[in-house]
């Protein structure tokens, strides 16, 4: 089972392949998870689009919604097949699609479901099976229901459970205002793990900075990290240092795109549009001197009829004399 230490959460919209490209450029240790994918759609959709990424990504997991076991289990095969380091089931989402396939956060309220998605799974494949969730649903909190949900799926043969510290609702809120609204209990996290010594128990939730990474990791087996990690993704840049004893030093955000170049330029040749690769560099240049700038020179040159590579090679320069 690969590291859970520090991981970069599942994010739709986000957590793409060229995001994840770029983010390992930043961290070589750090667990990388995709945005979710629908089950369904994994096996009875466009499968190889879905589930291409490139090998430098490894470790990463994919993230996957459905509640049919069936299905499930069909979905971890090919993803064992694609080269995926983790499988992790999404208990956590509340988005009104999620909840009309009755999957995600809706999950929460029928444990046996899940645990048969487990189990179902673990069947089928070798990889580790694993499952984000939340400390409660429809805004209620009932520590002994948690308790159910985690004994009954990790009897399914579930070991890690990523716990988002807030309750979440399904209806009343969303999805925007379930990620601030519903407030950070990370007590109930702590006691959790301390009830559970045997599972490893991940913190996600409202983590900004990597001094509170290193405090949840006094207590709790690894932190995950969300929204901060791609609004400004050169947080990273210590996380190898700081959290995996690495002693290779942290690169430079001109060291970061210079990585990322040749691997734009594939894509380019490949027909990928120069927007979709530009989208998760803008953050890199989050607050320091310049940044606006470079935000607007990529975000103006890729919609100009004819735009290649070349406005990233001069982005890089524009970022080398910003540095």
């Amino acid at each position: 089972m690969p590291s859970s230490r520090f991981s970069i959460a599942p994010m739709m919209g986000y957590s793409n392949r060229h995001a994840r490209y770029l983010l390992r450029q930043i961290t070589r240790h750090a667990l990388i998870y995709t945005e979710m994918l629908n089950a369904h759609a994994v096996c009875h959709g466009d499968t190889a689009h879905l589930l291409a990424h490139h090998p430098t990504e490894n470790p990463v997991a994919i993230q996957l919604g459905g509640r049919d076991s069936n299905i499930m289990a069909e979905a971890a095969r090919h993803v064992e097949g694609a080269g995926y380091d983790e499988v992790n089931i999404n208990v956590g989402c509340p988005s009104d699609r999620v909840q009309a396939g009755c999957f995600g956060a809706a999950l929460m309220a029928e444990p046996a479901v899940v645990a048969d998605c487990v189990a179902a799974m673990r069947k089928a494949v070798s990889l580790p099976i694993t499952v984000k969730t939340r400390i409660g649903i429809e805004g209620s909190y009932s520590y002994p229901a948690l308790v159910d949900f985690v004994e009954t799926v990790a009897a399914a043969g579930c070991r890690r459970f990523i716990i988002h510290a807030r309750t979440v609702w399904l209806k009343g809120l969303n999805p925007k205002e379930n990620r601030s609204v519903p407030p950070l209990r990370y007590d109930i996290v702590q006691r959790l793990k301390e009830d559970f010594p045997q599972l490893e128990i991940i913190l996600n939730g409202g983590i900004t900075q990597l001094s509170e990474a290193s405090e949840a990791l006094a207590w709790a087996d690894g932190i995950m990290l969300g929204r901060a990690a791609y609004q400004n993704p050169y947080l990273l840049a210590t996380v190898d240092q700081e959290f995996f004893d690495s002693e290779v030093p942290a690169p430079s955000r001109a060291e970061i795109l210079k990585r990322f170049l040749p691997y734009a330029e594939r894509e380019l040749a490949q027909g990928t549009s120069l927007r979709h690769l530009i989208h998760p560099l803008l953050p890199l240049t989050h607050g320091i001197p310049g940044a606006k700038a470079w935000r607007r020179y990529l975000s103006e040159s890729a919609t100009r009829p004819g735009a290649d590579s070349s406005v990233l090679r001069e982005s890089e320069k524009l970022l080398q004399a910003t540095n």
